[in-house]
């Protein structure tokens, strides 16, 4: 509650017993559950002029007294410090968060707390430890995750979707259409693009109201249902992989991230007698801003193993720029680094990690192992349900329960060469997170929001947390 302090009686000046002079008019005087605080009022309208901090500068210009504030000067003295610093003070640890994100409410300032405890900036790889484990409501474990940069996260398990906050502190759960999820993406903290593999369509979710905002179909040849193989984004562009209910078909759809319309169709295959590689759908889509290429990825398990590829489209022109046929050991999960100019893949066989630099597109081998690789003993196939997700400049692979991380080794400078070829590039790995942190079940989805990392579990009906201590909350 807002309220006004009368001036002393008998003097006409303020009572705090000074006159304001020209070089202190900048000086703002609150009275906050009957403590006193000073501050500029450059730093009160750092608030924004929606804030109430900003409307305390505006009473503080126009009364001699100190506007009062009827509320916690403890929480009030961490936020103005939040708005000084940018950064929440040491002495902010001691207190309950959900407190402070009221109050952050209430002075209409949660986006600079949403900042300072979950910026992207913040995410350090070599020191995430298990923070947090997120509870899900029913038997059915995790199918898809999704994240939004600040750090809220999308949950799919069984027919729901459960929502948590970029706080992590506040859930919500809809019943969907969908027996399963198995593509999702979050446009917004409140909206999501969701798709499966037995169900018709791309649903565009309000995950707050619960309800069905938009529905995006192929419409493909024989003008069967269509489901969705794979859901990605550009800043401006939503993707969707769709393959036909009759299975002979496949398509990739580029759609206006605002406005949800139709802009250009690629990647599209009819299948026809037995040709396997135009039969594999994209089942990941991930894009390469630095070149401005969408790469689709996908394999199949056939009578002669297991074979995939790898395609990179320029969403202009709708062509193939480059192509990777993967035959003799195809990918059990593959993703590509901006940062690392580099592509990444998990042996579905040797179950070993393997690289191909972006730099070299149009190499008739492009794959360099890192370290050593498994022999495949009796047909048993070690990378079998391996994950792998690129980060910042890391590269993070699950293998089991465990995690790897994978960082590349800055060796002589930038452009150095050796006898007018490129030096060899060299990767090293380190096992993620304390001992007592890993282990357990498979690891079955890795996502990154604000500075955490998201992982679930196989037949667990739980998300970990993974983020840096020293962060505080």
């Amino acid at each position: 509650m807002l309220k006004f302090m009368p001036p002393a009686a008998n003097s006409g000046l303020p009572r705090n017993g000074y006159k304001h002079t020209k070089s202190e008019s900048n000086i703002a005087t609150i009275d906050v559950g009957g403590q006193l605080f000073q501050t500029t009022k450059q730093t009160l309208n750092l608030a924004g002029p929606d804030s109430l901090f900003s409307r305390i500068s505006e009473l503080a210009s126009a009364q001699l007294a100190p506007p009062f504030m009827d509320r916690d000067p403890e929480l009030f003295s961490i936020l103005l410090s939040l708005l000084r610093t940018g950064n929440l003070p040491s002495k902010a640890k001691s207190l309950d968060l959900q407190d402070l994100i009221f109050e952050s409410q209430f002075y209409g300032i949660e986006t600079f707390l949403m900042n300072s405890l979950s910026n992207p900036s913040h995410f350090d790889a070599f020191n995430l430890e298990k923070s947090l484990i997120l509870p899900l409501n029913g038997r059915d474990s995790p199918s898809s995750i999704a994240t939004t940069p600040f750090g809220s996260v999308h949950v799919a398990h069984g027919s729901k979707i459960t929502s948590f906050d970029w706080s992590l502190r506040k859930k919500s759960t809809i019943l969907t259409q969908f027996t399963a999820v198995d593509s999702m993406l979050a446009i917004s903290p409140r909206t999501a693009a969701v798709g499966a593999t037995d169900f018709s369509g791309l649903q565009i979710l309000d995950l707050e109201n619960g309800f069905v905002k938009d529905t995006l179909n192929w419409e493909n040849v024989t003008r069967s249902g269509s489901t969705v193989q794979a859901i990605g984004s550009s800043p401006e562009f939503l993707f969707s992989s769709f393959e036909s209910v009759r299975r002979n078909s496949n398509s990739i759809m580029m759609y206006d991230l605002n406005s949800l319309s139709p802009v250009n169709e690629i990647g599209h295959y009819e299948i026809y007698g037995a040709e396997i590689n135009s039969a594999i759908p994209a089942t990941k889509l991930n894009w390469v801003s630095g070149y401005g290429l969408l790469m689709a990825s996908g394999s199949h398990s056939g009578p002669s193993g297991v074979l995939g590829n790898i395609r990179f489209w320029d969403t202009r022109s709708g062509n193939v720029v480059w192509e990777i046929q993967e035959k003799v050991d195809c990918f059990s999960d593959v993703t590509v680094s901006d940062n690392l100019s580099s592509i990444f893949k998990i042996g579905v066989n040797t179950g070993g990690m393997f690289f191909a630099d972006l730099r070299n597109m149009g190499a008739e081998n492009p794959w360099v192992s890192l370290g050593e690789t498994k022999k495949v003993v009796n047909g048993k196939k070690e990378g079998s349900g391996c994950k792998i997700e690129s980060h910042g400049s890391q590269v993070f692979c699950s293998k089991g329960g465990n995690v790897e991380l994978w960082s590349e080794v800055v060796v002589g400078s930038k452009n150095s060469s050796k006898n007018g070829t490129e030096v060899e590039r060299l990767f090293r790995k380190n096992l993620m997170g304390r001992m007592k942190d890993m282990g357990g079940s498979r690891i079955t989805n890795m996502a990154f929001g604000g500075n955490k990392m998201f992982m679930t579990r196989k037949d667990q009906q739980t998300v970990e947390v993974w983020q840096n201590s020293a962060r505080g909350f």
